[in-house]
């Protein structure tokens, strides 16, 4: 398997761990758009607790590259996210918070 592949597994296996189903295709599709970042220790996952990266996370994903307008919908889909992973959990990748997002949205047309 190549290490995308091997990437993927794991964002199926973290899925199960915190009770989401997901379509792997969807999330093939997700994880693709996010380029060589996922590579990277560091920015293959989010933190919750730094303000400034989720609201690069919502300026640059969600209105940027999803066309979405700023509201206070985005700021709560990307708090439901952070409770869905929980507080204790330090592997949030950045790939399944994403397609959380996508999904949690009704953005799925954006990979379409």
């Amino acid at each position: 398997m190549s290490k995308f592949d091997d990437l993927i597994a794991t964002y199926l296996d973290q899925a199960q761990k915190i009770g989401v189903s997901v379509d792997s295709e969807l999330l093939t599709k997700v994880t693709k758009g996010l380029g060589p970042s996922i590579y990277n220790a560091d920015s293959a996952k989010v933190s919750c607790g730094d303000q400034s990266e989720l609201d690069r996370l919502k300026a640059n994903f969600l209105i940027k590259k999803l066309g979405l307008a700023d509201s206070a919908e985005l700021d709560a889909a990307i708090q439901s996210v952070c409770e869905t992973f929980g507080s204790s959990n330090r592997n949030k990748y950045r790939a399944l918070f994403y397609y959380l997002l996508v999904v949690k949205l009704g953005q799925e047309s954006a990979y379409a």
